[in-house]
């Protein structure tokens, strides 16, 4: 009973025609922006790759999970300065199982003492219910062939996506504007027309150098908008030696956020994050767990540099 009333609620919330939270979430946003915001495509003038999976409340029957996989790279077309930029998502929530797959560019150009990235995507996103339905007996439980909204078998449905995105970045900070979902694509199910939301993401961050030169302070910021909900997140990381990083971050109404990381010799960045939910759903769970690999890296060398010029660590 717990387990259909769980998987339930999350189905739910699928169905409503907007909804408080569609795209997954990140700990590690500073290094998954290629993610949410197509802008940021070889701004690093490296070819850069992230992979990303994330257990989100643990414990919790039905909880999401994520797999996230990004490249990105400088390119020039035409003598124009670009970047093209890949995206493989895969979320997973109850009954719910979505697989985004996009392509990215970014017209590049030199703005003041940094870089600007405008950045469009193009994809598809492919929605799957796979409900298994344990309808209690007796006259008060509505089976799902009552309502017509619920579906009572596996559903499949591929929709088109876009996105634009801006993308600032100088030696000490960066700031970023972006949209997901512009077209709001629609989903259409046998039974009701959900539609995916536009999410709205605005993004920045500083390195601050230190008394001891081997050390940086990081802070960052994060804000996400579906226009009905609004959340933020607050960073502070400690670098050092440019090769290790920790800190904090808190996310509203949500959780308390311990990320760790470091670079290996052959220049493989490693993070971990753990979130330690403060919502109720802490009842129910042990906290999410946030695993990270990066790697930046030039063509011509075949190796990440020994200069870091960007504050994502890219």
């Amino acid at each position: 009973m717990k387990k259909l009333n769980i998987a339930f609620l999350f189905l739910v919330l699928i169905l409503q025609p907007v909804l408080s939270q569609q795209d997954p979430l990140s700990s590690h946003y500073m290094f998954n922006t290629m993610t949410y915001n197509p802008g940021v495509a070889g701004t690093s003038g490296m070819i850069c790759a992230t992979a990303l999976n994330r257990q989100q409340w643990i414990g919790f029957e039905g909880a999401p999970s994520t797999t996230i996989f990004n490249i990105s790279a400088p390119v020039s077309l035409f003598g124009i300065k670009s970047g093209v930029g890949l995206l493989i998502e895969s979320d997973n929530i109850g009954f719910d199982k979505n697989i985004n797959l996009s392509a990215a560019y970014s017209y590049l150009m030199d703005l003041g003492q940094g870089k600007l990235g405008i950045g469009l995507n193009l994809g598809m996103l492919n929605k799957t219910l796979t409900p298994t339905w344990q309808i209690p007996s007796g006259d008060a439980h509505t089976p799902p062939s009552g309502d017509p909204l619920i579906p009572e078998n596996k559903e499949s449905y591929v929709a088109f996506d876009a996105g634009l995105g801006l993308y600032y970045k100088a030696d000490k900070y960066y700031a970023a504007l972006s949209v997901t979902h512009l077209n709001q694509p629609k989903i259409k199910f046998t039974k009701g027309l959900p539609y995916i939301s536009r999410h709205y993401y605005l993004t920045a961050g500083y390195t601050l150098q230190l008394p001891n030169p081997s050390l940086e302070l990081l802070p960052s910021f994060f804000a996400f908008s579906d226009g009905k909900v609004t959340q933020f997140t607050v960073t502070s990381l400690l670098r050092y030696n440019k090769k290790a990083w920790g800190g904090v971050s808190y996310r509203t109404g949500d959780a308390l956020i311990g990320i760790v990381g470091f670079e290996l010799y052959n220049g493989i960045r490693l993070g971990y994050a753990y979130d330690f939910t403060i919502s109720d759903i802490r009842k129910n769970s042990s906290g999410s767990h946030e695993f990270m690999v990066n790697y930046c890296f030039d063509l011509s060398l075949g190796k990440s540099p020994m200069k870091y010029k960007s504050v994502r660590f890219l």
